[in-house]
């Protein structure tokens, strides 16, 4: 088991970066039924932004995450805004279909501008480093861990006690219904779209601080938190959170297992199989009981 705990560290923090992108993805979700597929590669052009302010150009760091964490925001929110309307009518899969074109094309971008080479962005907090049970945690590690949790309990209160949470949370019931009754659709849209941009910028940033700044990596972070996501139904924060931590202990622990370490990336498809056949055996049981 100690030689497990460094695993389970890393895995903690990889853990609190999916329950980060998988609590904007419900949040989202249940204000517009939108399937955001562009979480992770919004969050990957965001951190190549930030290196080519830091490292090639000089900028102070402060003022290139604060532009990477502006950029990917400001492109979830325009995508949102301008052509969200467009598919609100249409059903969940052309919804998803959407973002998948934008998570595309960002891709494109990036791969035009900046190549497919892997490129390091460090940040002041991997400087950091606390010895924690005899296994050393870095101050990436731990902002990944307590900004996940800092996430869910502000989120879980804003949707419970505000009056725009209220609203996100009516709209997630009926759309058309909510807007008739005088809610200002749009704005509220808006709002959802600005939390998963804010969202997505800040884990592909820390994302970057934990294993480099590779793009496929993080535009394909959206496949463990969308797991999370999926066994919390789309609607769970909570479910959404612990499940995040989960994959990422999981996954690490698989890593200092030779025989199935080849296969740690599948974890977040069995472990959403798993906890969706259980709800799906757990229903009807409740139905008969």
């Amino acid at each position: 088991m100690g030689d497990l705990l460094p695993f389970v560290v890393l895995g903690l923090a990889f853990g609190g970066v999916y329950s980060l992108s998988g609590v904007g993805t419900v949040v989202l979700f249940r204000a517009t039924a939108v399937l955001n597929l562009a979480s992770g590669a919004v969050g990957a052009f965001g951190a190549l932004l930030a290196w080519t302010l830091i490292v090639e150009n000089g900028v102070p760091q402060l003022w290139g995450f604060l532009a990477a964490i502006g950029a990917g925001t400001g492109i979830t929110v325009l995508w949102g805004v301008l052509l969200g309307p467009r598919f609100a009518a249409r059903d969940g899969l052309e919804k998803a279909i959407g973002t998948l074109g934008l998570m595309l094309v960002l891709l494109g971008t990036m791969s035009l501008v900046w190549g497919s080479d892997a490129r390091a962005l460090t940040l002041p907090s991997t400087a950091i480093s606390v010895e924690v049970a005899g296994a050393y945690v870095t101050g990436t590690q731990i902002i990944a861990i307590v900004l996940a949790l800092v996430a869910t309990v502000v989120t879980t209160l804003f949707l419970r006690f505000t009056r725009l949470g209220t609203a996100m949370r009516a709209m997630a019931d009926d759309r058309e219904v909510t807007s008739m009754l005088g809610v200002p659709v749009r704005r509220v849209e808006a709002a959802a779209w600005f939390v998963s941009g804010l969202l997505s910028s800040v884990t592909g940033l820390l994302m970057t601080g934990l294993v480099g700044l590779d793009v496929t990596s993080l535009t394909f972070l959206i496949i463990p938190a969308l797991a999370a996501a999926v066994v919390g139904r789309l609607r769970s924060l909570w479910v959404t959170f612990g499940t995040g931590f989960a994959i990422g202990v999981v996954q690490s622990c698989l890593t200092s297992f030779d025989a199935v370490s080849e296969y740690r990336n599948t974890t977040p498809f069995l472990l959403a199989i798993v906890m969706l056949l259980w709800l799906a055996w757990r229903r009807p049981l409740q139905t008969r009981v």
